[in-house]
């Protein structure tokens, strides 16, 4: 009987999230954020959008472990907070992974889908905070490269969306390496896991599971990008030598975690 009222508040609860949610991201992309566009000076204008999404996120995150539906395991996430601009190339298993990411980077950006920027729920949000659309490879590039120099880290899912399944990756696109290299920036693998999984691409909120979700991140050092890219060679072979080098270090370190399970 206990078990069965758990997983009823946590079916509840998870629903009241995803609503509350949702009205926030309309609230803000309605009310709030336009209004950041009458503030005059763009830089200062951008550091607040930003701290009031990493403050929004960081609540939303508090009060999802407050109320029992999820737990969340971090380590090394100082380099998230106290690093220079960065680029963080991290796998993506649940829908949660921005969230999550974004609750522990106080200046962040992120590479979001264009289809974002048609959302309700976010358009204002992702026009305020000025997020990089990968609608146009070029325009990622440059766009994410100038937030990289305004000090900001960006945060990537080379994915694209969601991991197909447990134990596998989608191929890693290469923005982030053409965007490493024009920067010269440092990439920050980080692996994430969620057990049991939850909001993955196979299912659906009302899928809670039987007890409540932990998400683990694991942020590794730093790779400098110079050391990963093919020399003396094009900037595409060289984009084609870093996209692989990571996407073999997450993988590898996936398993080495224990994030993937090694088949007997």
């Amino acid at each position: 009987m206990t078990a069965r009222l758990d997983y009823l508040w946590r079916f509840f609860a998870t629903g009241i999230a995803f609503v509350v949610f949702g009205a926030c991201g309309l609230l803000f992309s309605v009310l709030v954020f336009p209004l950041a566009w009458l503030w005059p000076h763009r830089a200062s204008r951008l550091r607040a959008v930003t701290a009031v999404i990493h403050v929004f996120f960081r609540a939303l995150v508090a009060a999802l472990r407050a109320i029992g539906v999820m737990e969340l395991e971090v380590s090394g996430a100082q380099a998230l907070r106290a690093g220079g601009p960065a680029i963080v190339v991290a796998n993506h298993p649940t829908y949660l992974d921005v969230m999550v990411l974004l609750s522990l980077t106080p200046r962040a950006c992120c590479i979001v889908k264009s289809a974002h920027w048609r959302n309700p729920c976010f358009w204002g949000i992702v026009r305020a905070a000025e997020y990089v659309s990968n609608a146009d490879a070029v325009e990622l590039v440059d766009a994410g490269a100038r937030q990289l120099a305004a000090g900001y880290t960006v945060i990537v899912f080379p994915e694209g969306t969601r991991s197909p399944a447990p134990n596998r990756l989608h191929a890693f696109s290469r923005g982030f390496a053409h965007m490493a290299l024009k920067a010269g920036a440092p990439i920050v693998p980080v692996l994430m896991d969620c057990d049991p999984p939850v909001f993955t691409r196979q299912m659906r909120w009302h899928d809670v599971p039987a007890r409540a979700f932990r998400i683990r991140v694991n942020v590794l050092a730093p790779l400098g990008v110079d050391a990963l890219a093919a020399t003396d060679t094009s900037p595409a072979i060289a984009a084609r030598s870093v996209t692989k080098a990571v996407e073999a270090h997450i993988t590898r370190h996936l398993f080495d975690y224990g994030f993937f399970k090694t088949r007997n």
